[in-house]
């Protein structure tokens, strides 16, 4: 009894987790198909190709952010463990 009790807590957690997580690609995918609405034929296929192919668009605010956090990269080097840590959070929180 208590084998088959262990066995079914081994075996139980795969079963609650689902057969696979979508892929970047696959919900792109779907964010796309959803995006093609009514289009049908060539319209549809050009419309997909450009929306499957097109780069994620980054905001003002991801684009200020990765700036600076290469402005502070640049301005840590030579800084390692918790100094550098230290060094990076105060300059990312500055304005």
């Amino acid at each position: 009894m208590k084998a088959l009790a262990g066995a079914l807590a081994l075996v139980l957690p795969m079963l609650l987790q689902p057969a696979f997580a979508a892929t970047e690609q696959q919900n792109k995918m779907a964010t796309c198909n959803k995006d093609a609405g009514d289009k049908k034929g060539e319209e549809r296929k050009a419309f997909m190709k450009d929306c499957l192919s097109s780069k994620p668009k980054v905001s003002e605010a991801q684009k200020a952010q990765q700036d600076k956090m290469k402005s502070c990269n640049a301005e840590a080097k030579g800084k390692t463990g918790d100094e550098r840590k230290k060094f990076m959070s105060a300059c990312l929180k500055k304005g």
